[in-house]
């Protein structure tokens, strides 16, 4: 048999590689801004066009390379971070495995100027599909500036993958804030087709959190610390009055690298449980100090997931300390002791005369004696409520056994005037039928009527508005005001009036007449959230997108109490909807327990 294994060429090798490390712009513009602050630099400026498509220019005045290093960098698993297994529990730096630039050069146009203050002048490498194209000697300052020109142009089925730019440059922000938050000792620099998105001057960690993600934070930040013998946690959390229904302002960092940790992000759930409804979300920026030799942050490819050796005791320690927090800032609810009235508390003087407290006691008292009505008047009241209670409950049930239909025609009918619908755990709607008992999701239910509502504005282009009382100002951190920018033109299709007001802001001036919504801000941030979350697979789904994420946002929440016409209103709006049965997300809206399994259930 002919031998069939062949070792691969480098720039095959290079590409393989480069699917796990860049796989869209983001990844290139993180890899390359990591690499600046290894390279001990105070200033940070980012170039980016067309979204990153077109270009990605990192410029640092950090230390530089020699020319050696600048062509050596190139070289896959070439790096000067580690030199044995041993250092890999050690890492201090952000890279280490080298195989950026390499996996970077093989899937884009690639130029390189760099020099140390050693140098007088500094040196110049243009790559190719990982093909040296030419190295000269130029001058330039000190430090470094890579620029990365059409990316996967060698790889046109990659590129054809990318995402709308608006989409790409949503994702650059956010990569671009983690490695800003982490260092705000550092000043970072973001420009997007020559418009400056993003100025984060150097500063102190609570002032770079409100330059990335808005002064309206500032209100809500509260400090915690802790110093123990395994690890150091400092950082910020929010008031609990401040948690969101989104996630977006939940950020770990570990030895200032961003990490992903839902272990960690349930401990400060668990803390502040009691504090917040089930369903909110609190905002922290947490930063861990651990030994290097503590943790592994060699387990995937964007080192954004890391093994820590004692999980358990640090879940612990979290927990504490984020509850300690609260505790110190009074956020923690505590026994209301007012009561109406004036409470009249005796004040005792030297001349007071004390006496024995009188108990009235009843010596003909007998408690088996069911004939005295003076010893059984609360117990005849309370049984008496109780048979009034279930004879109530036996005329509903009667009722709707002689008519099994009057609401619902049938198991999808239209409803009608009958008996009284009943809501269950303020989250589901009862209704018997004629094969059984319904359950309707009410929240579900209303996304399913909001959605089609949307989609139905949206084919007509007749928008109902209804204008704010007050126009409302947002302001939004910089990756929801390039959302809000590409999103601008459909949000005025479904009766939204929002302007741009300048510094990231936007004002409110009007609503779609469908959405009654007393937190403008919470439903603009949560339309945001979701849209990111549904993702969009390509421009024409934008539309339904934003009708999903809209019904998500406005949709009534569990535990809202119904009255018995808001309960017809959504139900008769529900059967008239096109599918009844799934929520715009494919979730369940409607089951019905056959009457068999009920009686099942009582033998």
């Amino acid at each position: 048999m002919a031998d069939i294994i062949n070792l691969l060429p480098d720039a095959v090798a290079n590409q393989i590689a480069a699917g796990e490390v860049i796989q869209r712009p983001a990844s290139v513009v993180k890899e390359l801004v990591e690499n600046a602050v290894d390279a001990g630099s105070t200033i940070i400026t980012v170039n980016i066009k067309d979204a990153g498509k077109t270009l990605i220019q990192v410029v640092d005045n950090g230390k530089g390379m020699s020319e050696t290093d600048a062509r050596l960098c190139w070289e896959r698993h070439a790096t000067s971070k580690i030199k044995s297994a041993l250092d890999l529990f050690a890492i201090q730096t952000k890279g280490f495995r080298g195989e950026a630039l390499s996996s970077i050069a093989s899937i884009a146009e690639v130029t390189l100027k760099t020099r140390t203050e050693e140098n007088e002048l500094g040196v110049q490498i243009k790559i190719a599909a990982s093909e040296i194209q030419s190295n000269q000697q130029v001058a330039c300052t000190v430090g470094s500036n890579f620029s990365v020109k059409n990316l996967f142009y060698n790889v046109p089925a990659r590129r054809k993958f990318l995402k709308a730019n608006s989409t790409e440059l949503r994702y650059i922000i956010n990569d671009f804030n983690r490695i800003a938050l982490a260092h705000s000792d550092i000043e970072f620099n973001l420009f997007h087709n020559n418009s400056q998105v993003l100025n984060l001057p150097a500063s102190n960690p609570r002032q770079r959190i409100l330059n990335v993600l808005g002064k309206n934070l500032n209100q809500s930040l509260i400090p915690l610390e802790t110093k123990t013998t395994l690890i150091n946690i400092k950082g910020f959390i929010g008031k609990p009055e401040f948690a969101k229904k989104t996630f977006g302002e939940q950020f770990f960092f570990v030895n200032n690298r961003y990490i992903r940790h839902p272990y960690f992000h349930k401990a400060v759930v668990q803390a502040y449980e009691n504090i917040i409804s089930s369903d909110s979300i609190p905002s922290y920026f947490i930063f861990f100090e651990i030994d290097p030799d503590k943790i592994d942050i060699n387990i995937h490819p964007t080192k954004t997931e890391i093994k820590f050796e004692d999980e358990q005791a640090i879940w612990q320690i979290l927990m504490a300390v984020v509850r300690e927090s609260i505790g110190k800032n009074n956020l923690s609810p505590s026994l209301d002791f007012s009561i109406e009235g004036v409470v009249d508390i005796p004040v005792l003087r030297r001349n007071t005369e004390i006496f024995a407290p009188k108990i009235n006691l009843n010596p003909n008292f007998n408690p088996f004696d069911n004939d005295r009505e003076d010893n059984f008047n609360l117990q005849k009241q309370l049984e008496a409520e109780r048979r009034e209670n279930w004879q109530a409950l036996f005329e509903s049930g009667s009722r709707s056994q002689k008519n099994p239909d009057s609401i619902f025609a049938n198991d999808t009918g239209q409803i009608k005037d009958g008996p009284r619908l009943l809501q269950f755990k303020n989250k589901y709607i009862l209704s018997p039928v004629k094969s059984g008992l319904m359950i309707i999701d009410q929240k579900r239910a209303h996304e399913r009527i909001l959605y089609e509502n949307t989609l139905r504005v949206i084919a007509s282009g007749q928008v109902i508005e209804q204008k704010t009382l007050f126009p409302e100002t947002l302001e939004l951190n910089s990756s929801d005001f390039v959302l809000f920018k590409e999103l601008e033109d459909d949000f005025r299709k479904i009766g939204f009036d929002i302007r741009e007001f300048g510094n990231n802001s936007v004002i409110v001036h009007g609503l779609p007449d469908s959405v009654k919504y007393s937190d403008i801000k919470d439903l603009i941030e949560s339309i945001f959230q979701n849209y990111k979350s549904i993702g969009i697979i390509n421009t024409d789904k934008i539309h339904d997108n934003l009708a999903k994420s809209m019904a998500k946002a406005s949709a009534i929440p569990y535990g809202k109490v119904l009255e018995m016409q808001e309960m017809r209103e959504l139900t008769d709006q529900l059967f008239a909807c096109g599918n009844p049965n799934l929520s715009p997300s494919g979730k369940k809206i409607i089951s019905i327990i056959n009457t068999e399994d009920i009686e099942k259930t009582l033998l």
